[in-house]
């Protein structure tokens, strides 16, 4: 029998007359394709924010990282129940049979970390049944259950991750994420009028994408989907002919017969670059450094390290997010003692700009296509970072969309 899921975002269900929408759009589904189908969705736009809110609020300041615990999480799923059953109510005014799951009908089990949990396994037999026997499931994103019983959200990008694993446990044929754009472009269309949307894309470099400032796609859903073999297609819920509109699949490379050297452009404003002047050159020293980073909660990125030029010594470059930034550079000073660092340099007005493609794999002078294009426009290189499949430079932050245009255009990426 097959199975499909669909996932749709708070902007998707952001009042009543958009869940109205989706409701025609996933009866129109049902009827055309028949099958088992299971929805997921979103809290209402802004909504999971206002009930942070109140949290903050009633727990008398902001809370973050270890502070979430499960009453916090009661109460900002809330938001995903609401539209969980506005939701069912409009396809059974429709006349479809459909009901609501939240995260623990589901039996969606998670780890004990409220507030960004991670899913470990799914026991939902009767939702499954349930989807099998025609009944249109409504799932409530976001949320699972702790080793306790108690309700657990699962942190940014989580109901995405909650459609893929809804997906694997049905054994779907896709997962169908609606959202604000039709698709998965080479790079921004904002910067780039000429950047095409993609037909398939391979687990890997969506990955990459993903990672590196593509906000489409969470990370987490994506690794989730290529661990279970998840077909995952990103389409639009605000088109008016969604056949015509048919998305971007994110599937495993076999499936894609034409690949591109570099498939797209991503770029990341939200960079800080640390230069550490006068490292002694020891051993354990790098390991102080980012050991002391890591127990402060601050995640590290690039990470360059040369010669100084007092004998003995080593100056170290590396970057993390801006948001991180005072954070890290508190967290150095206070171990400045222990690492005898000469200097400590911070600059806040970076950009890290990516190419990202499978084909670098098999292709030689990505590289210097790169370092060229962007010499040749007097962009000025000040980290470098590779994988197998991605080139990433960090540049000055006013040279951004310059440098995603140039690079757009030397790849061949701007032509059909």
């Amino acid at each position: 029998m097959k199975r499909t899921v669909l996932k749709f975002g708070g902007t998707s269900v952001a009042n009543i007359e958009r869940i109205e929408r989706v409701a025609d759009i996933v009866a129109k589904r049902v009827e055309d394709e028949g099958g088992g189908f299971a929805v997921v969705v979103s809290a209402m736009s802004g909504e999971t924010n206002k009930l942070v809110g109140y949290a903050d609020e009633a727990a008398g300041g902001k809370l973050v990282g270890d502070q979430y615990d499960d009453e916090y999480d009661v109460v900002v799923a809330s938001g995903e129940q609401v539209t969980s059953g506005l939701l069912a109510l409009a396809l059974r005014k429709r006349g479809h049979r459909a009901r609501s799951w939240l995260g623990w009908q589901l039996a969606m089990r998670t780890d004990t970390a409220h507030g960004k949990a991670r899913i470990l396994g799914f026991d939902g037999d009767d939702f499954c049944n349930s989807v099998d026997g025609g009944e249109i499931a409504v799932i409530a994103g976001f949320q699972g259950v702790s080793p306790e019983g108690r309700i657990s959200t699962l942190g940014r990008g989580g109901s995405d991750t909650s459609a893929v694993a809804a997906a694997a446990a049905l054994q779907a044929d896709v997962c169908d994420i609606y959202t604000d754009v039709d698709g998965v472009y080479t790079t921004d269309p904002r910067i780039v009028p000429k950047a095409r949307r993609m037909e398939k894309i391979s687990y890997e470099e969506m990955l990459e994408l993903a990672s590196l400032g593509a906000k489409v796609l969470q990370t987490r859903c994506v690794e989730l989907g290529m661990n279970h073999n998840v077909p995952i297609r990103v389409r639009s819920s605000f088109v008016e002919d969604g056949d015509a509109f048919p998305g971007t699949l994110v599937c495993n490379e076999e499936e894609i017969v034409e690949k591109q050297v570099v498939s797209g452009i991503a770029y990341s404003r939200d960079e800080a670059k640390f230069t550490l002047l006068g490292l002694p050159d020891n051993p354990g020293v790098a390991g102080d450094l980012f050991q002391a980073l890591s127990e402060a909660g601050v995640n590290v990125d690039m990470i360059v390290q040369a010669d100084s030029k007092t004998l003995g010594k080593k100056n170290m470059v590396f970057t993390t997010a801006d948001r991180d930034a005072e954070l890290a550079r508190q967290t150095i000073e206070k171990v400045r003692d222990k690492l005898e660092y000469d200097g400590l340099e911070l600059n806040r007005n970076v950009a890290k700009v990516s190419v990202v493609g499978v084909g670098m794999r098999s292709h030689t002078g990505v590289a210097t296509l790169m370092f060229k294009a962007l010499s040749a426009k007097g962009i000025n290189i000040a980290v470098i970072s590779t994988s197998e499949i991605k080139i990433s430079v960090l540049i000055e932050d006013a040279y951004t969309e310059l440098a995603v245009r140039t690079l757009h255009t030397a790849y061949g990426l701007d032509t059909e």
